[in-house]
């Protein structure tokens, strides 16, 4: 919110300067962004007559110029303006001037050999034009040589831009930041005058509200007789002050009022809605769009309308989007002579809905989303009246109505206890020391803004708070008004306190564990993601009822997507293969209920080394299925936890015959396989890409917390192994998964690795069965291992064997 303080000093006397003002306002919530002091731009310039003017004897398009400043001479001045003449008054920058505009401080110099004391300026060179075609001559008469230029040219102002919050709503207007700064300096305000206006309803002018819970009220008047012209230069500076562009009078009105009430408005051609509605006699009305309407709107935009959208009718004829932009068959322009005045009440949602679904935004919209004050709706009405009167000579003829507004006398009142302020705000210092904030500091606080305040009867310092109408929205709570009291008693004033006693942080046994997996992760060459929870819908996410767009309306219900996709872009980017993890949360819909947990999923793929390609001439090696498999068993070696691979072929995404559960402690743990190589095609992949999927709750159930936060070291063994080969047929339906868990467990203690090192299907083999070649590794930790102890425990692996799987032992 842009705010002139000249604009502000109507309002509310402020005896501090801008600065002061904007560092107040800072500690009170609305931070100052900027302050742009219009007063540099012209400082040291001032109204000059041009007494003289004669041709430059060495330049044909120069001008050699008297010009009186109010001094003892006149200056000599070399002017290049064609406009340039005697007897007008022009501003004059004067020698020692500074114009910011241009980045220029005046100096005696010669031009062309003639003598120049200053500059005639043009609106370009005091910032307030970007290209002007000749100098500036001003058209007043009550002016003199010498006197200062700002006054004339609105440039005695200065700018505070403010940051406002979203829940603030009045904010957005002059008369809110003014009531705002009338509490934090205990200073009387003075509202804009507002003229009764007695107007009836005739047959010309109807309403007819069809969504009265989206506009809870509408107000429309003729005024006739409007004289559409350029505004005054006041009313130009002051929109402009507040980025705000002139259009004509009676645009410009309508503009004002939005930004002196925060209350937006919009002017109707009368002819034009007669036209469009096709009878004199005209219905306003407010309905949602139809599909297949459509409306050109003022930024002469054709837009096709959605069911969200509010528009503003004539006999039933679409001619606005309600409360976001008008319709261009509709806009006033210099022939209007009538107009129809609109004054409406929009309810939030409806019009953040309605914006969105145009992907627009405006002026209007944005005050209409956070909520317009419901009670001084006839209060800005009537004053945009009476400036169309005063400055478009209009004359008001007939006015209707509709009103559904709640009753704001019957809100309930909050109860407010100062026990509970000081509680939650402490101690505060004071001229005469620390203390707390006192009963009599607090009603004179929230009285400043507005607030009305009952005591309650048998209850010491406690009140019943009626918030003013303005502040309905964002004062429901009796938090609302602790934060109130704070902001303005000034935060600055509160004490600095430190807990009387100190802990050390720690990490939760959860982030502990995610740590952990990132680790061993990273730890192995992926690199962690992290992805946008909203995606867009393919039908199976949770879907979002209000999303921003259209693209990320919906929750995820799992990770692979947005990993594949990662990896496809990096692809397409020239970067590689992205070897990847994400550790997220996913969503689900289950018996009507949404949830929600953390998975942790991952993508491989690409060359398994860049180097050495003038090897394979060039081709790199691509992975396969072991060595991604390779990496994931790294990780869970890492992790100190023993995981089963077991097939499967229901996986869409998967490789039917590449494609492994993974089970760990009896439980699903998750799934690993290579993409399926129409998902490959799909998405224009290489074959060998590979995904993983685990279930982070499993993973945080098993992993031992006290190993994580304080790790055990576990000694080596300084004794020699003994390894044994051990080779046998086996049916093709055994897994080396189940037989590795059965070597593991008769091997006990001393079996320390198993390793498959051979398999061979073909001649000399069973039908059915295949060879597989297992070497195990024995050892001790307090001794050397003799023949005399592994050959028993050796002994025992292959019985085991041979009774459990019905293998061939063939060594």
């Amino acid at each position: 919110m842009r705010v002139s303080l000249n604009w502000l000093k109507e309002f509310v006397d402020i005896d501090m300067s801008p600065e002061e003002l904007g560092r107040v306002l800072t500690i009170a919530g609305f931070e100052l962004e900027e302050l742009i002091d219009l007063r540099a731009n012209a400082d040291g310039v001032v109204v000059g007559k041009v007494l003289e003017r004669s041709p430059h004897p060495n330049a044909d398009k120069l001008s050699v110029c008297k010009v009186d400043v109010g001094g003892d001479e006149p200056l000599n001045i070399v002017c290049g303006a064609s406009n340039v003449r005697a007897d007008i008054f022009v501003p004059v920058a004067t020698v020692g001037t500074y114009l910011p505009a241009i980045d220029l401080k005046l100096k005696p110099t010669k031009l062309r050999g003639e003598p120049s004391e200053g500059m005639i300026c043009s609106l370009t060179e005091l910032g307030l034009e970007k290209e002007s075609s000749g100098i500036h001559i001003f058209a007043e008469d009550n002016i003199k040589p010498g006197d200062d230029v700002r006054p004339l040219l609105g440039l005695n102002d200065v700018i505070l831009d403010l940051a406002t919050t979203a829940n603030r709503a009045d904010a957005l207007s002059m008369v809110g930041i003014a009531r705002e700064v009338a509490a934090l300096t205990d200073a009387e305000i003075r509202l804009p005058e507002v003229k009764e206006q007695d107007l009836a309803a005739n047959s010309s002018l109807a309403i007819d509200v069809g969504e009265p819970q989206a506009c809870m009220a509408y107000i429309g008047t003729v005024i006739e007789g409007v004289k559409v012209a350029s505004s005054p230069d006041w009313l130009k500076w002051r929109l402009e002050a507040a980025e705000t562009r002139p259009i004509n009078n009676v645009v410009d009105i309508t503009n004002y009022v939005l930004l002196e009430w925060g209350q937006p408005l919009h002017a109707f051609d009368r002819e034009k809605l007669q036209q469009v509605a096709g009878s004199e006699n005209l219905t306003i009305g407010v309905r949602l769009a139809k599909e297949e309407e459509k409306l050109k709107t003022l930024d002469e935009q054709e837009r096709k309308l959605a069911t969200d959208n509010l528009l503003i009718t004539a006999n039933n004829q679409p001619v606005a989007l309600g409360g976001v932009m008008g319709g261009e068959s509709t806009e006033v322009d210099d022939n209007t002579t009538n107009i129809v005045l609109e004054a409406a009440l929009f309810d939030p949602v409806a019009i953040r809905r309605s914006s969105r679904a145009q992907g627009m935004r405006s002026e209007a919209s944005t005050r209409y989303e956070r909520g317009v004050n419901q009670v001084e709706l006839e209060s800005a009405c009537r004053r945009a009246i009476a400036l169309l009167q005063e400055l478009a000579g209009g004359t008001p003829v007939a006015q209707a109505m509709s009103d559904n507004r709640v009753d704001f006398s019957s809100l309930q009142a909050i109860e407010l206890r100062l026990s509970r302020i000081n509680q939650i705000l402490g101690a505060v210092n004071k001229a005469d020391g620390t203390g707390y904030i006192e009963a009599s500091e607090v009603e004179l606080i929230l009285g400043a803004l507005g607030c009305n305040l009952k005591p309650v009867a048998g209850k010491d310092n406690t009140w019943l708070v009626k918030a003013p109408p303005y502040r309905y929205r964002d004062l429901e709570r009796e938090i609302d008004l602790i934060e109130e009291v704070a902001r303005l008693y000034g935060y600055d004033r509160f004490c600095d306190t430190l807990p009387n006693k100190t802990e050390p942080g720690y990490l939760s046994p959860e982030f502990a564990i995610k740590n952990k997996l990132r680790a061993a992760l990273r730890g192995v060459g992926l690199t962690e993601v992290v992805q946008y929870s909203l995606v867009k819908p393919t039908g199976k996410e949770v879907t979002l009822a209000n999303p921003l767009f259209a693209e990320y309306s919906a929750l995820r219900g799992e990770l692979f997507s947005g990993l594949l996709d990662s990896f496809v872009y990096n692809l397409d980017q020239g970067n590689g293969a992205l070897n990847a993890f994400e550790i997220e949360r996913v969503f689900w819909e289950q018996d009507d209920e949404l949830q929600e947990k953390d998975s942790l999923a991952g993508i491989m793929g690409g060359n398994i080394t860049s180097e050495g390609l003038w090897v394979n001439g060039g081709k790199g090696t691509p992975m396969t299925w072991y060595d991604a498999k390779g990496i994931l068993e790294n990780v869970f070696s890492n992790l100190g936890i023993s995981v089963e691979y077991r097939p499967e072929n229901i996986q869409e995404r998967l490789h039917p015959g590449r494609t492994a559960v993974l089970w760990l402690q009896g439980k699903r743990l998750g799934v690993f396989g290579q993409i399926h190589p129409r998902l490959a095609q799909e998405k224009d992949l290489p074959n060998e890409v590979y995904l993983f999927e685990l279930d982070f709750s499993l993973l945080l159930t098993v992993l031992n917390r006290d190993a994580i936060t304080t790790p055990k070291f576990q000694a080596y063994s300084t004794y020699p192994g003994s390894s044994r080969d051990l080779a046998f047929f086996a049916p093709l339906d055994l897994s080396v998964a189940e037989i590795t868990k059965a070597i593991n467990k008769a091997g006990g203690k001393l079996l320390q690795r198993v390793e498959l090192f051979d398999e061979y299907k073909g001649k000399n083999v069973p039908e059915g069965q295949r060879s597989l070649a297992f070497n195990l590794f024995y050892q001790a930790s307090d001794r050397t291992l003799t023949d005399k102890d592994v050959d028993p425990v050796h002994q025992k692996v292959r019985d085991t064997l041979v009774k459990k799987f019905d293998v061939t032992l063939r060594s």
